[in-house]
């Protein structure tokens, strides 16, 4: 198991939540976290809540090949099953920085990052005795939480 690519800065305290092996897609989580990194925690889920529930689709910049347009929003999805996941980690970072002590109206999403986890090895049975790779690619995400920083 490795640890949170974001290692803390001196003097800043911040709230991480890990999803680990997540059955979800990693291209589309790639999409989802780009969507929801910088902004405030209300608004990223609310971006996420409109995702599950069909209402508002997630801009795809990087992975839209084929991918239909969207009003307001050019070539995107709304990908339901990585937004549930990616909003319990996102609540669960939330309870964290609650327990630390930090002010929940003013925090931001510091960090959303992704990666790929252990491939699982499987084989889909074929016709005359053969089999094909079926292989599956869970994600692994990291969400960090900090305060915005009062402007004078």
């Amino acid at each position: 198991m490795k640890g949170y690519t974001f290692q803390g800065e001196t003097g800043i305290k911040v709230a991480r939540a890990r999803g680990i092996e997540l059955h979800i897609s990693p291209k589309k989580t790639y999409e989802f976290l780009n969507a929801i990194r910088g902004l405030p925690v209300e608004k990223a889920r609310t971006i996420l809540e409109d995702a599950l529930h069909l209402r508002r689709a997630v801009p795809f910049r990087r992975y839209n090949q084929e991918t239909a347009h969207h009003t307001g929003t050019g070539p995107g999805r709304y990908a339901s099953k990585v937004a549930r996941e990616i909003l319990k980690v996102l609540q669960n970072a939330e309870g964290n920085a609650e327990y630390e002590g930090l002010d929940a109206d003013r925090l931001f999403v510091k960090i959303a990052a992704s990666g790929r986890g252990r491939i699982g090895v499987a084989v889909m049975p074929r016709a005359h005795g053969r089999s094909t790779a079926w292989n599956e690619q869970p994600t692994n995400v990291e969400i960090v939480l900090a305060e915005r920083k009062e402007v004078p």
